[in-house]
């Protein structure tokens, strides 16, 4: 008796093991990016979540680049789309039912026809990607940031979305086929279940076969078409691709503020107020609560002095390269990434997770200002906020280089010579140039 149910139950396992799987990549995402400074990006709801509504659902600065935000919109829509078709599978699995919406009738044939013309499109997207990665020499799928496993795992997802895909229509042609030839648990009195515009010509395919191997070649793609919709799930944890499920609180919880407009320390602006108050009394005591205005570091050296909105940034980063093509420096020929500072960041905060998994502490033994990010880096930004422009998704790589700046110049005191005599002329002359008060209108008299 238990045997009827085998396929149930072995598909009950496999789902309730890929679930468990990614609450537990998740628990690990969220202590992650825990691991940053508090900050707070919970202001004005409401246009936030037009933001995300228009940059991360509409796609809007996608299509910037018309070809590659098209192809985009088409898989990001199939995969949207044609996973709905999942909720089927899973009851059809869990029951052993055979397509239990198709009492839906005419809207059913509509979803099904649908679900197969993006199934084609997907696929004819997914192999011009493919195309672009690694024919078409595209200078920003070059660069040195993406060689080994960033260039493997973008083709990896790609060669994903072609099996799933084929095996989707697959699945659908075997499935017609069965319908056609009457076969038990397959045919319907109401006559053929689903439209199958696209796998109806793969009926070819399948002339002269049984209706035992047509049922072995329809199980065997259902199969490995949900089970590699479930690794593909666990897989984004490890992959660029996690953007498919950040984007969207990355958008929502982005800078709202003026591209352009810098933070102040609270600290410094108070002592800066306090020195230029005429009635201030400079002998006077500290007030008792104005230690708790100096934060223990300033500016950021590793990823834990960050905020969580920058190293959930660093999760979601797509690693498209928009904001190292727009960047002034890196067009110069200047070290600077901004897409290089994201994958470093996240790469840091990934091998933090994996000593707390570990049981290790945190050192600063490894930290990412030098280990992962140089400081030729960080001095060659031109903090033009092209590169915040240009991510499709709300991700700020200029922030992190200032507050490591930041950090440079107030705990290391190790900024460029030509910024420390600028500064020190601002400090003695009022001015970054070095002439006295007195002399600075001397160009008039000529």
């Amino acid at each position: 008796m238990i045997l009827d149910y085998l396929p149930q139950i072995l598909f009950l396992i496999v789902l309730i093991a890929a679930i468990l799987f990614f609450a537990k990549n998740v628990s690990s995402l969220k202590r992650n990016i825990s691991l940053g400074r508090e900050v707070e990006r919970n202001d004005q709801k409401n246009k936030r979540f037009k933001k995300m509504m228009r940059v991360a659902l509409g796609q809007s600065k996608m299509v910037t680049r018309p070809i590659a935000g098209i192809l985009h919109i088409i898989v990001y829509l199939g995969f949207v789309i044609i996973n709905i078709e999942v909720l089927e599978i899973i009851i059809d699995g869990v029951l052993g039912t055979h397509r239990i919406f198709g009492f839906l009738g005419p809207v059913y044939n509509v979803l099904i026809g649908t679900f197969e013309i993006l199934a084609l499109l997907v696929l004819l997207s997914v192999i011009i990607f493919w195309l672009r990665r690694n024919v078409m020499n595209i200078k920003r799928f070059l660069a040195n940031e993406l060689k080994g496993w960033p260039k493997n795992d973008a083709n990896y997802i790609l060669y994903f979305e072609v099996v799933l895909m084929v095996l989707f229509l697959t699945m659908n042609a075997a499935d017609l086929e069965l319908q056609l030839q009457g076969a038990q648990h397959y045919a319907s009195e109401a006559g053929i279940v689903g439209s199958f515009p696209v796998s109806q010509y793969m009926l070819p395919l399948f002339d002269g076969m049984s209706i035992d191997t047509l049922i072995i070649i329809e199980r065997t793609a259902w199969w490995f078409h949900i089970v590699g919709i479930l690794i593909f799930l666990n897989y984004l944890y490890y992959s660029k691709h996690l953007h498919i499920l950040l984007a969207f609180p990355n958008v929502y919880f982005s800078n709202l503020d003026a591209m352009g407009k810098f933070k102040n320390l609270d600290a410094v602006t108070k002592e800066v107020k306090l020195m230029m108050d005429p009635n201030a009394d400079p002998f006077a005591e500290p007030e008792a609560d104005g230690e708790e205005d100096i934060p223990e570091k300033f500016g950021a050296s590793d990823v834990q002095d960050l905020n969580w909105f920058q190293l959930l940034s660093a999760y979601t980063c797509t690693e498209c390269g928009r904001c190292t093509a727009e960047c002034p420096a890196n067009q110069t020929g200047k070290k600077l990434s901004p897409r290089k500072i994201m994958m470093d960041t996240r790469d840091r905060l990934e091998e933090i997770g994996s000593d707390l998994n570990k049981g290790k502490e945190i050192t600063s033994d490894n930290q990412l200002l030098d280990n992962y990010i140089t400081r030729e880096e960080l001095w060659a930004c031109t903090t033009c906020n092209a590169c915040v422009d240009a991510c499709p998704v709300g991700i700020d790589p200029l922030s992190i280089i200032m507050d490591m700046r930041q950090y440079l110049v107030m705990e290391q005191s190790a900024a460029p010579v030509e910024l420390n005599n600028a500064m020190t002329n601002i400090e003695n002359n009022a001015a970054p140039w070095p002439y006295n008060q007195q002399d600075r209108l001397n160009w008039a008299k000529e």
